[in-house]
C-alpha cells in the first residue's frame, strides 16, 4: 500500500540495506548527487547512529528482511517518511550484474527518488506479534516432525515393528536390540521431542487465549464458525490479513494470498495457469487445510468441491474451494456476518467442539459450556440456546446470565 503524501519537503533521500551484522547506509539529494556516501554501520551501535545522522525533512527506504521491523521502529519516529519496500519486486538488485552494497545503495535510492518504490504494508505491533507466534509455532512443529522421521529411520533401518504405545514409548525403544549409542541418542530425541511438543502446547494456550482477547476476539470466534477453520488456521489466517480493511474487495484479498488464476496472454493466444502463489505462503497453507476440512465436514462445500473435482481434478477442485473460502472470510470479517449456511445450533455445537480442545487456562477459567457461550456471545447471538441434540447426544452450553456473571467475576468482556 502506498504511504500517505507528506506535507513536509523531503531534503534528502536515505537508503537501509540490512544484514545480519551490520546496516549500509547512504544518501542522495533530489538531483542523484551524495549527500551521505554508504558506510557501514555495525547493527550494535545503529540506534545511537540514526539518532546522530537521521532528522526529520528525510525519507528512508528499507527492505523487508528478517529484522525490517526493528530497525523501521528505530527509523520512523526520527524522519519524516519511511518506506518498506517489496523485496520481491526490486529483485533487480540481486539480479544486477554488478552486485556490491553501494550498487544495492544507489537503486534503492532511485527507487525512492523516483517514488516507484513497490511498498508493503506496515504491520502494527500487535500483529507482528501474532505472526512472530505463527512462526515460531510453525518452527516447532518442523523441529518435532525431523525428531520423528530420525526416529522412524532407526526403526527402518532396524527392520524394527513400533509397540502399540507409539513413537514416544520410552520403555519399548530401551527394551529393543539397539547399541548403547543408538539408545543414547533415543533417549535424547525423545526428551528433546517431549520439551518441543510442551512448548508448543504452551504456544498454543496462548494464542488461544489471544483469539479471545480485545484485540482479535470478535475477529477470531467469526472465522472459527466457519466450516474447517480451527484455532490455528484462523489465528495464522488472522496474522497474515492483518486489518480486513486493506482489502477493498475480495478480489484483492485473494491476490494478496496468491490464489488468484495465472493468466498468459499474447497476440490471440489465451491460456489460463495455474494460481500465482506471489502472496503470502503461510495465508495459502491455512487455507488449503481449511478447504480440506471444509469439504469433510460441510455438505455445503463437499457439493462443491465434488462439482468441481469432476470437471477439474482434485487438485484444482481443492484450490478452488480454498480460494471461494478466502472469499467467504473477506464477506464475514467486512461485513461481520455469521456463516449464513449454518444455524444458531450448528454454531453452538462448533463452540462446544473448540471448548474441548482447550485447557482451563485456554479457556480463561471458563468451562467448557460457559466458554461455548460466550464464544457464541462474541458472535453476537442472541438467542439463549442452552440445549441442543447433535449425533443423537443431547447437547448443553451455559445459559447466557451465567456467563454475564462468570465474566464478571473473571473480568472478562465481549
Amino acid at each position: 500500500m502506498k504511504a500517505q503524501p507528506e506535507s513536509r519537503t523531503i531534503h534528502r533521500y536515505v537508503a537501509l540495506d540490512l544484514h545480519k551484522e551490520y546496516v549500509m547506509a547512504g544518501a542522495m539529494n533530489a538531483a542523484q548527487e551524495w549527500v551521505l556516501r554508504p558506510r557501514k554501520v555495525e547493527m550494535m551501535r545503529f540506534r545511537e547512529w540514526a539518532a546522530a545522522n537521521l532528522r526529520q525533512g528525510d525519507a528512508v527506504i528499507l527492505e523487508t528482511t528478517g529484522n525490517v521491523w526493528d530497525i523501521y521502529d528505530i527509523v520512523a519516529p526520527l524522519v519524516t517518511r519511511t518506506v518498506v519496500a517489496h523485496a520481491g519486486a526490486v529483485r533487480q538488485i540481486a539480479e544486477a550484474r554488478v552486485k556490491t552494497d553501494s550498487e544495492d545503495i544507489k537503486r534503492l535510492l532511485r527507487l525512492l527518488i523516483a517514488d516507484i518504490v513497490p511498498e508493503v504494508w506496515v504491520p502494527p505491533a500487535p500483529v507482528r506479534e501474532l505472526r512472530s507466534l505463527i512462526s515460531y509455532r510453525n518452527r516447532l512443529v518442523k523441529t518435532a516432525t525431523m525428531i520423528r522421521n530420525r526416529l522412524q529411520s532407526l526403526l527402518h533401518r532396524h527392520n524394527l515393528k513400533l509397540g502399540e504405545n507409539g513413537l514416544t514409548d520410552a520403555e519399548w525403544w530401551e527394551s529393543q536390540p539397539l547399541s548403547a549409542l543408538e539408545k543414547l541418542q533415543v533417549r535424547q530425541e525423545l526428551a528433546l521431542l517431549s520439551r518441543v511438543e510442551q512448548s508448543k502446547a504452551e504456544l498454543e494456550t496462548e494464542l488461544a487465549k489471544m483469539s479471545m482477547s480485545a484485540k482479535w476476539g470478535k475477529s477470531a470466534v467469526r472465522l472459527l464458525q466457519l466450516p474447517g477453520l480451527g484455532l490455528i488456521t484462523a489465528m495464522t489466517v488472522l496474522a497474515a490479513i492483518g486489518d480486513i480493511r486493506r482489502f477493498a474487495s475480495p478480489k484483492q484479498l485473494v491476490g494478496y494470498a496468491g490464489l488468484g488464476a495465472g493468466i498468459h496472454q499474447s497476440g490471440k493466444e489465451h491460456q489460463d495457469k495455474g494460481i500465482t502463489k506471489s502472496g503470502r505462503k503461510e495465508l495459502r497453507w491455512a487455507l488449503v487445510e481449511a478447504a480440506w476440512r471444509a469439504v469433510r465436514s460441510s455438505e455445503v462445500w463437499k457439493q462443491r468441491f465434488d462439482q468441481l473435482a469432476k470437471r477439474r481434478g482434485e487438485h484444482k477442485a481443492i484450490t478452488a474451494i480454498a480460494r471461494k473460502l478466502l472469499v467467504t472470510i473477506w464477506y464475514v470479517l467486512t461485513r461481520e456476518e455469521t456463516d449464513r449456511y449454518a444455524s444458531e445450533e450448528d454454531l453452538a455445537y462448533k463452540m462446544l467442539v473448540l471448548s474441548w480442545e482447550l485447557n482451563e487456562e485456554a479457556r480463561l477459567g471458563l468451562t467448557y459450556k460457559q466458554f461455548a457461550k460466550y464464544a457464541l456471545m462474541k458472535l453476537g447471538i442472541e438467542t439463549d440456546i442452552t440445549r441442543f441434540v447433535r449425533k443423537n447426544v443431547p447437547r448443553r452450553v451455559a445459559p447466557r446470565d451465567e456467563v454475564l456473571a462468570r465474566m464478571k467475576e473473571l473480568g472478562l468482556s465481549l
